[in-house]
């Protein structure tokens, strides 16, 4: 008799058994049961994790494949980056083994220590051919005293099962011995997860306030309840650090703990709770058409990004607020926070809106010293034009909210994927006029008419100048060592004196240079001079220029009351807007 152990039934799909019981090795080790469909089957891994529309080629992380057909040995062969071809001479069990290495903390690859394990299953599992829309039955093997939390059905044999391939790399895995605690919305069941500390316990009232954003969420929407029947929140809780990845019945949040003891801390992790809870609903329910169904293997260019993160991005800021867990002077803050990082960022005059989105991966989430002199975030600038589309249509008697229901009926409850054409028509119905403006702002780079929309409701943008001349550059962070620019703004005095990046400062008009504070100090003696000589390091060599400042530049735009627009109606206006209500 065999000592083997049983082969697990693959009749109904693939089996997926990880292994992460080598945590201090970073290693997950991958088994993965099927019965093949052809002869000729290939094996692929995902180039990118959705919702993060940037080429990770996770396959990097994947060493050691094998290949096994009963007592035969299967000789995988590259046929491009991250996939393989089998070519099997019978339809007999397959069993392929792998293993991944698991060190890169974020809410979209793949992270195992003796602390915890998280996975973005994208980057874990491989497609094997015909398997995509079969049921996948998921196996762990943990470190003694963990648990795991997969938003996923469980059998009675603790093992987690998936409808589809789709489905399971959908679903985030957390794992570890961390605190969980269970409430609901609307009757529907909710797990919050943290590692790195225990929020619910640390903040009473958190599990009560996420659950006023939970149903906000779905009164904007126009549901009675959640989209998901089961939904899983993990918050890693870390030094440092902020982002989510939303998912269709889980959200993964990063924060950082100081920030979170900081003022408005609390406030802006709610913010973005609500950002990645609205996302069940816009962009993984109600999604662009070009993401239906979704192609694993390269970038598909999605011109609607615009409205699946820069609508979502507007509205996370009033969601607490209608929730009843924000202030409307916390809103104003943190609204005039965001309009004035757009009205500073010279790149909003280079590409356009939809270019943004088109243009997501390959410049997005590749930052360099030119990008903010060069491109605009979909996020930032789709969250601007979604403030004024909000209050143009509330002109017309209408809003947002009554968009976003009317696509939720039309598209996103029928599995329909939208088109650009489809959200100019839907904005279209409820303001005519928006057939020519909404494409206008989408592909112009010129501002739209933000003072008269915010003197609708009240509101006016003022400027704060900055107290220094206007240099042109930007200090990297860790400026005290050594005084480097970080960014040189395109056209400014910086670039004029053919400065770049990577140059060190080490002296203005013969005063040494060592903290910005020596810069400020230096930059405040009068001097009848409109020049300044000033002396820098460029790859070893100590050279010297002669610097132009431009008079002072506005530092910041707030967002406040303007006493001579807040009549009774513009108030009303206010509390209806501030609210979501029509």
């Amino acid at each position: 008799m065999s000592d083997d152990p049983p082969q697990p039934d693959t009749a109904a799909g693939p089996v997926v058994q990880l292994d992460l019981r080598e945590p201090h090795r970073h290693w997950v080790q991958v088994t993965l049961h099927l019965t093949p469909r052809c002869l000729r089957t290939e094996l692929q891994l995902p180039a990118w994790t959705p919702g993060s529309y940037l080429i990770r080629d996770h396959v990097r992380h994947l060493e050691a494949l094998e290949v096994d057909q009963g007592e035969s040995h299967v000789i995988p062969t590259r046929v491009a980056e991250a996939r393989w071809r089998l070519s099997l001479t019978s339809l007999a069990p397959l069993v392929v083994r792998y293993r991944l290495q698991a060190t890169e903390l974020s809410v979209r690859t793949c992270h195992l220590n003796a602390d915890h394990a998280f996975l973005a299953l994208a980057g874990v599992v491989l497609e094997a051919t015909g398997e995509r829309w079969n049921p996948h039955r998921l196996e762990l093997q943990l470190p003694e005293g963990w648990q795991a939390f997969v938003p996923l059905p469980t059998p009675s044999d603790g093992s987690w099962i998936a409808g589809d391939y789709d489905r399971l790399i959908d679903a985030p895995l957390e794992a570890g011995p961390h605190p969980s605690h269970r409430f609901s919305v609307a009757g529907v069941p909710h797990r919050w997860v943290t590692w790195g500390g225990d929020l619910p316990v640390e903040d009473p009232a958190w599990l009560a306030d996420v659950e006023r954003i939970a149903l906000a969420c779905c009164r904007l929407m126009g549901q009675t309840a959640p989209a998901s029947d089961d939904y899983l929140f993990v918050l890693h809780l870390l030094e440092a650090g902020f982002g989510g990845l939303e998912h269709d019945h889980a959200s993964v949040l990063q924060y950082g703990r100081r920030a979170l003891a900081a003022p408005g801390g609390r406030r802006k992790l709610l913010q973005l709770v609500a950002h990645e809870y609205l996302h069940q609903w816009n962009v993984r329910r109600l999604k662009p058409a070009e993401l239906t169904p979704l192609e694993y293997g390269r970038a598909t260019i999605v011109s609607g990004l615009w409205f699946a993160e820069g609508v979502t991005s507007y509205l996370d800021l009033l969601l607490p607020l209608a929730a009843g867990v924000g202030t409307e002077a916390d809103l104003l803050e943190d609204l005039g926070a965001d309009l004035s990082r757009y009205l500073l960022t010279p790149g909003r005059r280079v590409q356009g809106l939809r270019q943004s989105a088109e243009e997501a991966w390959v410049k997005l989430y590749r930052q360099d010293a030119s990008s903010a002199d060069s491109q605009i975030s979909y996020y930032l600038k789709g969250a601007v034009v979604a403030l004024v589309l909000d209050l143009h249509l509330r002109r017309h008697g209408s809003s947002l909210g009554a968009v976003l229901r009317g696509l939720w009926r039309s598209h996103g409850a029928a599995g329909r994927g939208y088109t650009h054409s489809d959200l100019v028509d839907a904005f279209a119905g409820q303001a005519p006029d928006l057939a020519e403006l909404l494409p206008h702002w989408l592909e112009s780079t010129d501002d739209p008419d933000l003072d008269a929309y915010l003197a609708d409701v009240g509101l006016a943008l003022r400027p704060k100048p900055a107290n220094e001349p206007f240099l042109g550059w930007q200090l990297e962070e860790s400026a005290g060592v050594s005084m480097r620019l970080k960014r040189v703004h395109r056209n400014g005095p910086a670039e004029r004196a053919c400065l770049q990046a990577g140059d060190e400062l080490l002296a203005l008009d013969d005063l040494r240079l060592r903290t910005p504070e020596d810069l400020a100090m230096t930059l405040a003696i009068p001097t009848a001079a409109a020049e300044r000589q000033l002396l820098f390091c460029r790859d070893g060599r100590v050279r010297s220029t002669v610097l132009h400042p431009d008079p002072p530049a506005t530092a910041s735009w707030q967002l406040v009351i303007d006493p001579d627009r807040d009549g009774a109606h513009t108030r009303d206006n206010r509390q209806r807007w501030l609210s979501l209500q029509p």
